[in-house]
């Protein structure tokens, strides 16, 4: 018998076993980007605008652009991946705004439509179990039994995968640096504690105790311990708040406190190596399999005390039994936490929401609390972060709302791929309420590479707003408005492939103006045209969009600019859910609005569909 699951186990993929034969990322043909880009700026031009657009990429093309991208080449020929460092530095590293709240992305446990239903006195049960799920994932990636993502047959980049435990930001004064302990069995050591955050303070134990992981009744045994004290004793200083500050700030305040005693240092280390952070939230958010609002908004954006934001992972669970993630998007995309919390749900599903192994509690040792020493200038310091945050999150409106008149099943039916549905119909919806087309971005995943991330794909097109436009014009006929939509269609599949395939443009045109930057040139005109920031390039996305997809995982993030919208989704059989955030401070936007014109949007759409195939 064993034999045989050794025969077995050995044909099985191991998780990153195609790390070494993954192909390189590809640096597309510059006349082939510039065209493309061209294209991606007309809805948002006149004539005039477009006429001077022109030339000026023309100029480029046949100018300086020939140069950088002689020189881009150069640089993919010894890189596997020319653009994996820049991205990394240029999205996330260099920003020295609040990562915690413009970058990190959350999102809610979907356990509530099961066996979760929203519950006083479950806490630390629940907590109990979903952090036992989330140990048997580290130690499917400690082991290489995570089975590779593939794409057909073709396997994707796992690299993202070792960034999920172990992993942290580090502060810097211009630019942050990542930490990553997590080590597969076969690499050697692997720290194996958990951080938790619970009223101010914060306390560490080893989730691994003489080689086995501590099951669900020891767990509880250590969060009880630890919330009782916490009950029991006055609140702590809230340290963590300190991670949600501006980043240079909290470069020099993290310096401040390793210098005020070394014993500071080796206590941040703690925190920094642990496997992930369990924050015990007293709040308690409602929320239904048809509105998660409220713990969607707490997981974003919620008490900055119980939340160590530069952690690569923050579990977070509530009073009430609902849970929640919060990220930090430097190390990775949404899929690998996607992927795990996929793997706690249908592990919660299986075993009806228990406990069903043994309740025996081995005597282990008691957490440790992690006393920082503390002066008054650093009191003041995490009173100001608190201050600052909630000044900036006040500011956040979110909905989290289910469509639930049909879903998937009945979208391919009408012969539409379900992602290109819902943009389209988001494009119609901002449209509607907004007079005029929208920028717009939504993640296109370049995994097929080596350490391939994400690509920009651009759903506005000339195509999507002549429809758009038919939608909202009386005098046009149905077949009229059909034949349009079909032309916005196939135009969004095909981009949609090109990204995937590395074939997209935006991060090319990024490596050239990065390119231009390394050899202290100045600034390309192509990128200083308005016509670029107004398409959305250079990170001006009015609407910054993902699907976040088919699973019951979801996620939200803030606007990309101040007169935007974050707009995340997810696609079930007989549901769309939609998580939609807008700034309440600019009075042009309104998230809930647009989260009801575009659920008009879906109506209109499939009747379109379903009258043309009468």
């Amino acid at each position: 018998m064993n034999m045989e699951n050794q025969v077995i186990d050995t044909s099985e993929d191991r998780t990153f076993q195609y790390q070494r034969t993954l192909p390189s990322l590809p640096v597309p043909a510059l006349d082939e980007s510039l065209k493309k880009y061209l294209d991606s700026v007309k809805p948002f031009l006149n004539k005039e605008e477009y006429q001077r657009t022109e030339s000026i990429v023309k100029a480029f093309q046949n100018g300086i652009g020939k140069e950088l991208q002689q020189k881009l080449l150069e640089r993919a020929k010894v890189k596997r991946n020319w653009l994996e460092e820049w991205w990394l530095n240029v999205a996330y590293l260099e920003a020295r705004i609040s990562t915690q709240i413009f970058h990190n992305f959350g999102g809610p446990g979907p356990y509530l439509e099961h066996y979760w239903p929203v519950k006083e006195g479950t806490q630390i049960e629940r907590a109990s179990i979903t952090a036992w799920h989330t140990l048997k994932f580290w130690e499917l990636l400690r082991t290489e039994k995570l089975p590779v993502h593939k794409s057909g047959n073709v396997p994707l980049d796992m690299n993202q995968f070792q960034m999920l435990f172990c992993t942290c930001r580090i502060p810097g004064i211009t630019q942050d640096s990542i930490v990553n302990y997590f080590r597969t069995e076969s690499e050697g050591e692997c720290p194996s504690h958990l951080a938790v955050l619970c009223r101010g303070r914060i306390f560490v134990f080893d989730a691994v105790h003489d080689g086995h992981i501590l099951s669900p009744p020891e767990i509880f045994r250590q969060l009880s311990y630890i919330q009782k004290r916490c009950y029991n004793e006055p609140e702590g200083p809230g340290l963590a708040a300190l991670t949600s500050e501006e980043r240079t700030r909290w470069a020099q305040t993290r310096d401040y406190l390793i210098n005020l005693d070394p014993r500071n240092l080796s206590l941040l280390e703690k925190i920094q190596t642990s496997l992930f952070t369990l924050c015990l939230d007293e709040a308690s958010p409602q929320g239904t399999p048809e509105d998660y609002s409220q713990v969607t908004k707490l997981a974003l954006a919620g008490d900055p005390t119980l939340r160590w934001g530069d952690k690569s992972y923050n579990c977070i669970t509530f009073s009430n039994g609902t849970l929640g993630s919060l990220c930090d998007h430097a190390p990775f995309d949404a899929m690998v936490v996607v992927a795990l919390c996929s793997y706690i749900d249908q592990k919660i599903i299986e075993s009806e929401g228990k406990w069903k192994g043994s309740d025996k509690v081995r005597d282990i040792p008691w957490p440790e609390e992690l006393v920082f020493i503390l002066d008054q200038k650093m009191l003041g310091d995490i009173a100001h972060a608190k201050e600052q945050y909630y000044k900036q999150v006040s500011d956040i409106q979110l909905v989290n709302y289910a469509f639930t008149s049909f879903g998937k099943l009945l979208i391919k039916k009408q012969k539409l791929h379900p992602d290109v549905f819902v943009q389209l119909s988001l494009q119609l919806a901002y449209y509607r309420l907004h007079g005029h087309p929208a920028s717009c971005y939504e993640t296109a995943m370049t995994r097929r590479f080596y350490h391939g991330r994400t690509e920009t794909m651009r759903p506005c097109t000339v195509e999507a707003v002549e429809w758009c436009r038919s939608m909202l014009d009386p005098d046009c006929t149905p077949s009229q408005r059909h034949r349009l939509l079909l032309k916005a269609v196939s135009k969004h599949d095909k981009l949609m492939k090109e990204c995937e395939n590395g074939k997209g443009f935006d991060r090319h045109l990024l490596g050239l103006l990065l390119v231009a930057k390394d050899q202290c040139l100045p600034v390309p005109e192509i990128f200083l045209d308005p016509a670029f920031s107004r398409s959305g390039g250079g990170g001006n996305f009015v609407l910054s969009t993902s699907l976040v997809g088919y699973t019951r995982i979801m996620g939200a993030m803030v606007p990309m600019v101040p007169h935007g919208y974050g707009f995340f989704y997810r696609i079930r059989d007989d549901r769309i859910v939609v998580a939609c955030s807008s700034w309440i401070s600019c009075t042009d936007t309104d998230a809930e609005k647009l989260c009801k014109s575009l659920f008009q949007s879906f109506q209109d759409v499939i009747q379109l569909t379903a009258a043309a195939h009468l």
